[in-house]
């Protein structure tokens, strides 16, 4: 794997370079706003910076953004949700220019009975690389077919708070193959809270991993078997032998932790152990 040398002296493969988006404030980790900036800008002076993708905020969470960065240095690099869908981006649009933000991408729901020629109308005003949520229904294949070759790219679930809110290996491996298909960059999103498919000990839900959903999207003629492999040695080694053209495919996924895919990088022996 190639290189990535941060400002710190660590050293990060490419592959993994911005993979994790910070998205402390979302749940289970729930962290007060103030909090989570903090640790964020804790983490652009640490060894593993490059790891790091922007802070993961919903739409709302502008509105204490003004009074609670004051002036900055380095604009906070945002990325921002609308769960209320596309009626939110002008709101969003209009408040941006004012707050010390870089905003590196926006992450849209896609309401019920929207289409896809409504979506990219919708969406067409963004200035800022697009992520729209797939839907778990029939729209899935239209909506990837109709982003291709528009920039925009796709987001999807992969858990949540309910059983029902993870998708099977089966459908998550269905949906990497039409976004592959369709040359459609995705980033995923909720359930990934390691690097190795499992089953959590807490809620019994089967939960995705995040290297898993890598591997899935090098190799998607097998992405069903990928998103099933539990065994950390074998996920490790196809892992190394990964082009990191593969990000091109899979772009980051959120986590409420940072802490937590960084050891469990370095436990499978994918990242140099540094001081946190």
């Amino acid at each position: 794997m190639d290189l990535v040398r941060t400002g710190a002296g660590g050293v990060i493969p490419a592959l993994f370079a911005g993979l994790c988006d910070d998205a402390a404030v979302f749940p289970p980790g729930l962290a007060p706003l103030p909090d989570a900036v903090a640790a964020h800008d804790a983490y652009t002076k640490a060894w593993y910076a490059d790891l790091v993708g922007p802070l993961v905020l919903a739409a709302p969470a502008l509105d204490a953004l003004g009074d609670l960065l004051g002036p900055r240095a380095t604009p906070l690099p945002v990325a921002v949700t609308l769960p209320g869908g596309p009626a939110q981006l002008a709101g969003v649009l209009e408040a941006v220019p004012d707050l010390p933000v870089d905003l590196r991408a926006l992450e849209i729901a896609v309401p019920d009975g929207m289409g896809p020629a409504e979506v990219l109308d919708a969406v067409s005003a963004a200035t800022a690389p697009v992520y729209v949520e797939i839907p778990r229904d029939d729209r899935r294949v239209p909506l990837l077919r109709a982003l291709a070759g528009t920039g925009h790219r796709a987001k999807f679930r992969t858990g949540g708070v309910r059983a029902d809110l993870y998708p099977s290996e089966a459908e998550l491996a269905a949906a990497i193959c039409d976004a592959v298909d369709a040359g459609v960059p995705f980033k995923a999103t909720a359930g990934l809270h390691h690097a190795l498919r499992n089953t959590d000990p807490e809620t019994g839900f089967e939960q995705h991993g995040f290297l898993n959903l890598l591997l899935a999207a090098g190799d998607p003629d097998h992405a069903e078997a990928h998103l099933a492999e539990r065994d950390g040695a074998v996920v490790a080694a196809l892992v190394r032998d990964l082009d990191d053209g593969v990000r091109t495919r899979f772009t980051s996924f959120g986590t409420c932790s940072i802490s937590d895919p960084l050891t469990e990088l370095a436990g499978l022996g994918l990242l140099p152990r540094g001081e946190a």
